[in-house]
């Protein structure tokens, strides 16, 4: 992806040198594999999750001093997010909306949020109750040598567009009428509705790289493939074969590799994201 010299957002928090954080005790590969089956990209109120091991954390490490490396990383995570910014201000533009723009927190081994504390073995997620995205950019480690994935930027850039299509629901209503129906239903039909509303948000990955492509002309060889090949690495498919042996489509809350790659597909070929009705799909 063609990101040096462009535009950089205000609106990331970059916390990876401040120490006061939370670390899971038990963290590794072994969190992350549990943790993603529920939380990977995960959207709406994943405050129940992360408490969960609120209780297992330590105190972080000192404060150290970002390297020319995480700088680099840093400049790149708020060069996508400025695209994602300039995208949806135009798209809720056409639409008669206002978007207001969310943070983005990069941060090492655990952070605070509203939704309560979390762990890197969390993975990325958005938080609802204070309209921020938070990453542990050692998670594309993981998903690169534990889950097979081809790595590179815009495999970054496609999760950072991601946990950003989960606050466009949020702005648009969609989180909030899912919660009250889950709340309603039993817990297949409440996995049904996640599973909808992880697959919309790959859908809005999509319409964000078609507009962006539009706009900036960034993409190089191979960059839709990268973020192909994370959709496929983390499908509840995948993930659960890999964790447990065996595959159970009534506990899927992400939907499988063939779905999540199948909506970013959509949205980067139509970037239309009146298109993007993955709950009547589901039906």
């Amino acid at each position: 992806m063609k990101w040096l010299g462009r535009r950089q957002s205000d609106n990331m928090e970059d916390r990876r040198g401040m120490s006061g954080g939370k670390i899971a005790a038990g963290g590794g590969v072994i969190g992350v594999i549990i943790l993603l089956i529920n939380m990977f990209l995960g959207g709406g109120d994943v405050s129940s999750t992360i408490n969960d091991i609120q209780n297992q954390t330590g105190t972080q490490s000192e404060n150290t001093e970002l390297t020319a490396e995480d700088k680099k990383q840093g400049e790149f995570v708020a060069t996508v997010l400025a695209d994602t910014e300039d995208v949806w201000s135009k798209i809720f533009s056409e639409n008669g909306k206002n978007y207001e723009e969310p943070k983005l927190v990069l941060f090492r081994d655990g952070v605070q949020t509203a939704c309560g504390g979390a762990s890197s073995a969390s993975g990325p997620f958005y938080c609802p109750s204070d309209h921020k995205v938070y990453m542990d950019l050692t998670f594309f480690e993981e998903l690169q040598s534990r889950f097979g994935a081809k790595g590179g930027d815009f495999a970054v850039a496609y999760v950072i567009a991601h946990e950003i299509g989960h606050h466009v629901q949020t702005l648009l209503g969609t989180s909030e009428k899912v919660r009250s129906l889950q709340a309603q239903g039993n817990e297949t039909e409440a996995n049904r509705l996640s599973v909808a509303l992880e697959l919309q948000a790959d859908f809005y990955a999509g319409v964000w790289a078609n507009h962006n492509e539009e706009m900036n002309n960034v993409l190089e060889e191979g960059d839709i493939e990268e973020a192909l090949s994370a959709a496929n690495a983390v499908g509840d498919d995948a993930i659960q074969k890999k964790a447990q042996g065996r595959v159970v489509p009534d506990s899927f809350t992400h939907g499988t590799s063939a779905q999540r790659m199948y909506w970013f597909k959509k949205g980067f070929e139509t970037g239309d994201i009146s298109q993007g009705d993955t709950f009547k799909e589901l039906e």
